[in-house]
Parts: C-alpha cells; structure tokens; sequence
C-alpha cells in the first residue's frame, strides 16, 4: 500500500507557515499534527540497510520543498542537503534513515507490515525499532523552523541523512564518497538519538566516550566429520566450538583491567545436521565492545589466540577468523557538548538535562568524529513517564530497543527533540546582523 500522496501532503503543509512562531517550542507545538503524520508515514514505510530508496527519496523531497541545494546518492542513498544562511560557523545535522530486521508488534495502528528479502534470500519483517523515523522527522522539522526564521542565525547548515547506520557502514561511505570535500568541513556537529528509558520532555548527555568500539567476529572452526558412533575417528568442531565459547569468557575477565569497560558475547552458533552425524565445521557469531584502542587490539588478537589454541589442542586444521562491520567508539567533543548542554537546560529546565551513562551499544556518527569534526549527541527523552511509571509497578524494564514493541509516544518526543536541536543551533551560530 502506498502512502506517497500523504507523504507529499505533509510536506507541502510544512512548506508553508512562514510566518510561524520564532521560538522553537511553539513552532514544534505549532506543527505537531504535521510532524507526526510525517514521522507515521516513514514508520509504515521502513527499508533496511543500504535498501534506502524510497526514504532517501523522501528526505531529499521534504529538503527541495525548503530551497536547500539538495544533492543525493551521496556514499549510496545518502542525502546531502545545504541551507547557506550569510557568512559564519559551518555547522552539520545527521540523522540516520535506516530500520531493522525485525517484525514489528507493537500493535501502533500505523504498523510497518514491510517485508523483504535479505542478503541471505531470508523473508524477514522490517521495522524502525531503533528511532531513526523519529530522528528524520526531527530533523526535517528543525530544517523547516530554520528556514521560517532565517533572520534569528547567520552561518551555512549541513542537513546530513545517512543510509546504513545500523550495519556500521553509511558514515564511512559519506564521508570517502567525498560528503567533506564535495561540501564543506562543517566545524562541529550535532545529533541525537532517542532513548527508550528516558521520559520524554527529558534529554541526556555526557561528554567524551559514550559508546563503544563495535566490532563482528566470525569464526569457523575446522574438524573431520563422520558418525557419531565412532567419534575416535572424528575431529569433532562442535566440542572444539564448546571449548572456545568458555575460553572466551576468560578474556574479559582474566586479560582486560577491571576498570575498562569490555564485552564479549557470542550470539550465534551453528554446527552440525543431525544427531548421529559428526560435521566438518561448526561457525561461531560474536559481537566485542570497547572504548579504547588498545583494548579493542587486545579483544580482538586474543580471540584469535583462543581460537587457534583450540584447534592445536584438538589436533584440527586452523579456523578461519574474520572481522567484520567495525564501529569505531564514539567520542563526543567535551567543548561542544558543554555549550549545547548550556543551550538546553536554559530552554528545557535543569531537571530535564541529565547525565547519561557509557552505553557498551554503537554508532557510527563517530566516523565523523573520527573525520575531524567535534561532533555531540545527545539522547532524546522518547517514552511518556506515565508509561515508564506503568512498567515500574510491576517490575518489568521497558522495551529497549530493537525491541518489536518498542515504540516512542512521537508527539511529546519530537516537541522536545525540534525544541532542543532548534536552540542548539541558534546558540551555536551568531544571531543575524541587522542592517
């Protein structure tokens, strides 16, 4: 079922109002109606990593109705959209446009029923269970206040929509297909990301490390197959794929001083075809989180160490060990979060401006920051305290997310989320000199 005409209504009803409310608050409070029909659509319409045609369409659609100078397929379906606004500061939005594999069951009335084909050829239901319509519609909305109120900031805006956050890979693609130096090198960036456990009206910070180093490893172990009557005449994987989940579990806790933060869990294992047959391999899935560098080199050359001493053990030919979809942690500028955290507790209230904890979770917005360019997320408040107060009573967390049934209470979320990036930004460029 297509949703295009609504989609494209929407937007027309954001491009007008020109003469809207100059204060954030009350433009977001404004153009709630608006913004959540937008955010709805692009939850009923979600598409997977490196898929994002029809998002990524829809973005550059809702920037061209602004006047920016909009440039697509930027490191695949990336948008790239300029609002140049007078001379000052260069500053970069992201938002990420990609959702999950995951069968939604939430049971919103505007549930995604999309299903497709993975790299695999499996049918897998898909779902933004990670906020990222949220993160869109927030930011298009900032994007439409700043242009209804171009006289109250003077410098240039990146409006950057990246594909494939969820794989690790979208902000690296950007940046080498040239997002830096096709454009510009903006010289600070803001993001945010909603938060699951945060009451909306509320948003969190912390600066410096926030989330981890997320590397993927796959390992295969190597045995020689036969029935499982003669296991003597056998190199058996799966006993070698059992020795190697409880050596791992050693690394962690034996190798990596106590105070730095370090995971390392496997997710998925796989082996054999029946009960009384022996296989040949048997594959290992594993997912290691860190903050530094060095520990990060440590997790991962020991796991080789691991894997190659359980084959010699066992008398095995070698495993094959890959390392994949590699995240680095990200880092958030302690300036530039200082001054945006100064905007928001004057906008939002002390009480609503909270330290958030080191999360061992990803995001590859710390590619930019890698780039160069002091970059600063925050979290976005995205679940009603009543709900959360609702969950407490019977002692049950909320859904995290990727959960299927994790969903934001979008109204309240995006009221706080345009309100806090619209004052960032202002604070952030220097207001417009009047002739």
């Amino acid at each position: 079922m297509s949703h295009l005409p609504v989609f494209v209504a929407v937007v027309a009803m954001l491009a007008v109002g020109r003469s809207a409310a100059s204060e954030p608050r009350e433009w977001a409070r404004a153009h709630s109606d608006e913004l959540v029909r937008f955010y709805r659509d692009l939850h009923h319409s979600p598409e997977l990593s490196f898929q994002e045609k029809e998002t990524s369409r829809k973005m550059a659609e809702a920037m061209q109705a602004l006047g920016t100078k909009v440039t697509t397929g930027v490191g695949g379906f990336g948008v790239v959209a300029i609002m140049e606004n007078g001379p000052g500061p260069k500053l970069m939005l992201r938002a990420d446009m990609d959702a999950l594999p995951v069968v939604e069951n939430t049971g919103l009335v505007f549930f995604s029923q999309v299903k497709v084909k993975d790299e695999r050829g499996a049918e897998v239901g898909v779902m933004h269970a990670c906020g990222h319509d949220i993160h869109m519609t927030n930011l298009v909305g900032v994007a439409r206040y700043l242009a209804a109120n171009k006289d109250r900031f003077s410098g240039t805006i990146m409006f950057l929509f990246q594909p494939a956050e969820e794989r690790g890979g979208g902000a690296k693609r950007m940046i080498e297909d040239g997002c830096f130096s096709r454009f510009f090198k903006p010289d600070f960036s803001v993001a945010l990301h909603v938060d699951g456990t945060l009451a909306t009206g509320s948003v969190g910070y912390r600066a410096g490390y926030t989330l981890a180093n997320v590397d993927a490893v796959d390992v295969t172990v190597r045995g020689r197959g036969g029935h499982g009557a003669y296991p003597h005449t056998t190199i058996d994987p799966i006993v070698q794929a059992a020795h190697l989940v409880l050596d791992l579990q050693t690394i962690v806790s034996r190798e990596i001083k106590p105070t730095e933060p370090a995971v390392i869990t496997v997710g998925s294992i796989h082996g054999g075809s029946k009960h009384n047959i022996i296989g040949d391999t048997c594959h290992l899935q594993i997912t290691v989180r860190s903050f530094s560098d060095d520990v990060r080199k440590h997790l991962l050359a020991a796991i080789r160490r691991k894997a190659m001493a359980v084959a010699a053990s066992a008398g095995a030919p070698e495993p094959t060990i890959t390392v994949t979809e590699g995240t680095p942690a990200m880092f958030n500028d302690e300036k530039l979060v200082d001054r945006v955290v100064a905007s928001l507790r004057r906008t939002l209230g002390e009480e609503k401006v909270v330290p958030s904890e080191q999360s061992m979770g990803g995001e590859d917005y710390s590619e930019f920051g890698l780039a160069g360019v002091p970059i600063c997320m925050f979290r976005l408040g995205s679940v009603d305290a009543k709900r959360l107060a609702g969950y407490k009573r019977v002692s049950q967390e909320p859904p995290s997310l990727h959960s299927a049934v994790y969903y934001p209470d979008a109204e309240e979320t995006l009221l706080t989320g345009v309100t806090a990036m619209s004052v960032a930004v202002l604070d952030l460029l220097p207001a417009k000199k009047q002739p």
